[in-house]
């Protein structure tokens, strides 16, 4: 059994131990020992930065390199990447050394340092423009906010927070510095999003009143007890790290690598994984902004992880000339009534999920990530004169950050877009936990505050484990 000093312990020695990389592909597979700073020399860095003219190629760091880490990092890598850190060993051994990359892949990361620890490769990194941010939900706040007060710009993948506190508070920040920000909602960046925004806006099926959303998730464990064994902690992983602000607790494979989004107290279960994808196309075609009202059913879920399926609906006001809007969120296999409009054989969305805008002229229906937009009836699909594109298109969601940063813009899932999408979205989490009761929470975003049930609103943000802060 590992203990929890044991790990701390190891995790001391890892941080003053310098590898080369050849070393720590050698090492990797067999102990943790010698994880952490390969020296190098930064093609290109200039000794003054606030010399370096907008169009040079940025200095990025990048905390997490496996699972959406891997393109994460790949899809920026026309920057020059400086830095690289995760508390798994061998992800970062997978990442480096694999059989499956091609021979350019293993080239072009031979000059960035490694770390485990991202305050230890942002405090020693004072090159740094940019760092990219792939890690569980529960440390994409503490990582961002550090790298904000840096100065540096930060990309956070999706969801952008565990808790609607830190959504408020991240957006706060990067607004207070004038920093470039994204959330990585790839879908926001796509066509069909933008297309749905301007269909919408052009009154293609009138104002919309009801707006269902749906996915498959979740394809993880889910409505299950935290697991009372302790098997050994793998030498190769940091566990201290990996847990960062959240509470204590042994190490097992059932938390990771892949199956966190499942726990309260690591991931945001199936609304938060696939809602930041599927509930951005109406946020953003309908102006939602914060919803007043927030309501949820579901089957059982225990103290430490999510239910299986789930109900949630939100209700929002008038705004900007728009009607009131209900939004009804489905998962877990749960589907919202087939319309008629929908021709039999027909499937509603994709194989992930889908987003039914109910209108008083019709409908529009489009897959995960705005994907394949449609009007509804058919007929109407065929009638419609589509207007001119009026929305700037994007070359893609990391493209779009770096062309921001380089030329002084706004990227257009910043966090003063996705932190209050996330807000909103994580609303129906905190509403889970009063399902049993039937409630109907009444929410006030600017106080900040659930008005009818005070009791709510202790979930608006956690307590982190000592020594870790935003």
């Amino acid at each position: 059994m590992t203990d929890k000093n044991d790990i701390k312990d190891k995790g001391q020695k890892i941080l003053s131990t310098p590898l080369s990389r050849r070393e720590f592909l050698g090492k990797t597979a067999a102990s943790a020992a010698g994880l952490m700073v390969v020296p190098r020399q930064v093609i290109g860095a200039q000794k003054d930065k606030k010399k370096k003219a907008p169009s040079d190629t940025l200095n990025i760091g990048c905390v997490g390199v496996g699972g959406k880490g891997f393109s994460d990092v790949q899809a920026v890598s026309t920057e020059n990447i400086v830095a690289l850190c995760d508390v798994d060993a061998t992800m970062m051994g997978k990442f480096l050394g694999s059989s499956d990359h091609p021979p350019e892949h293993k080239t072009k990361y031979e000059k960035a340092h490694i770390y485990r620890d991202f305050r230890e490769m942002l405090e020693r990194e004072k090159s740094i423009d940019a760092i990219t941010v792939s890690t569980p939900d529960h440390t994409h706040a503490v990582i961002a906010m550090m790298a904000m007060k840096m100065g540096k710009h930060v990309f956070v993948q999706k969801p952008l927070t565990h808790t609607v506190k830190e959504a408020r508070l991240l957006q706060q920040e990067a607004a207070r510095r004038n920093l470039v920000t994204q959330m990585g909602n790839q879908g926001h960046s796509k066509e069909g999003a933008r297309l749905i925004c301007e269909w919408i806006w052009d009154g293609a099926i009138g104002q919309v009143h009801e707006v269902h959303v749906w996915t498959n998730r979740p394809i993880w464990p889910q409505a299950i007890d935290a697991p009372k064994e302790i098997p050994s902690c793998p030498p190769t992983l940091s566990w201290d790290l990996w847990l960062g602000p959240a509470q204590w607790r042994p190490y097992h494979p059932a938390y990771c690598p892949f199956a966190w989004r499942g726990w309260w107290d690591f991931g945001t279960g199936a609304l938060g994984d696939m809602g930041a994808h599927l509930i951005d196309q109406p946020f953003w075609a309908l102006k939602l902004g914060a919803p007043i009202r927030v309501q949820a059913s579901s089957t059982k879920y225990t103290e430490d992880s999510y239910p299986l399926a789930e109900i949630v609906t939100y209700e929002f006001p008038e705004r900007q000339g728009m009607a009131p809007v209900r939004l009804i969120w489905y998962d877990g296999g749960l589907m919202p009534p087939r319309p008629k409009a929908v021709p039999q054989g027909r499937r509603m969305g994709d194989e992930d999920g889908g987003c039914l805008f109910v209108g008083d002229k019709g409908m529009l229906i489009c897959g995960t990530y705005g994907e394949n937009p449609r009007l509804l009836p058919d007929e109407l699909m065929a009638d419609y004169k589509r207007p001119e594109k009026t929305i700037p298109r994007s070359p893609g969601i990391h493209e779009e950050w770096i062309a921001a940063i380089k030329e002084g813009k706004k990227s257009t899932a910043d966090f003063s877009y996705s932190g209050p999408l996330t807000e909103m979205m994580l609303l129906g989490n905190i509403a889970l936990r009063f399902k049993d009761d039937n409630v109907v929470l009444e929410w006030n975003s600017e106080k900040f505050e659930f008005t009818n049930l005070s009791e709510a609103n202790q979930y608006l943000h956690k307590e982190y484990s000592s020594g870790w802060e935003l």
